[in-house]
């Protein structure tokens, strides 16, 4: 059975959570304000797609493919990115939920993280090279065995890094966001 292709289409107010988005290709899509949670969107293929104001939470990615997509105010608790199509995947994230999410092993460099949420999210074993995480909540999110380097976290807060566990080579931090890097010490800085 062939798959559907939608080009430069918008999809307002759609709840996917019944009724399935259809299996295809969407390219240069806009998704504004659907539901999305716990749907099924395995097999997907979004190129240049944009997400805005979604609930996705919990939803099906494996072997989905997200190519230059952008998730704009979109909740995305407990996502597997880990079983997406690592094939081309690339995204970025605005002001999104992503707490619970798995990154784990995936390459994602050059990945923004903007003013998002991303309590207990899974980056272990993930190359994140050159990414930004400006202004994100990093509440107990796990940094294990990642690569850091080049990685912008000036203005992200309540994270907590081993340096000796992960590569932080050219990584960039406030003097205030310095206390992460050394709560496995516990050590009092007045």
């Amino acid at each position: 059975m062939a798959q559907s292709f939608w080009l430069d289409t918008e999809f307002i107010k759609q709840d996917y959570t019944q009724t399935k988005l259809p299996k295809g290709d969407y390219e240069n899509c806009r998704f504004v304000d659907c539901l999305f949670s716990k749907a099924f969107l395995d097999n997907q293929n979004f190129v240049e797609c944009t997400f805005e104001g979604c609930d996705l939470t919990n939803a099906n990615l494996a072997h989905t493919t997200f190519n230059e997509v952008e998730f704009i105010n979109c909740k995305l608790v407990g996502l597997q990115f880990d079983s997406c199509n690592p094939m081309l995947l690339s995204f970025q994230f605005d002001g999104c939920n992503l707490s619970v999410a798995s990154f784990y092993e995936l390459e994602i460099p050059q990945t923004r993280f903007v003013n998002c949420k991303l309590h207990q999210t899974d980056f272990s074993n993930a190359s994140l090279k050159g990414s930004s995480f400006s202004g994100s909540d990093l509440k107990d999110a796990i940094f294990d065995d990642t690569n850091l380097e080049g990685v912008d976290f000036e203005s992200a807060y309540d994270f907590s890094i081993d340096p000796t566990r992960n590569s932080l080579k050219k990584s960039k931090f406030s003097k205030d966001g310095l206390m992460g890097l050394l709560k496995k010490y516990d050590i009092v800085v007045t």
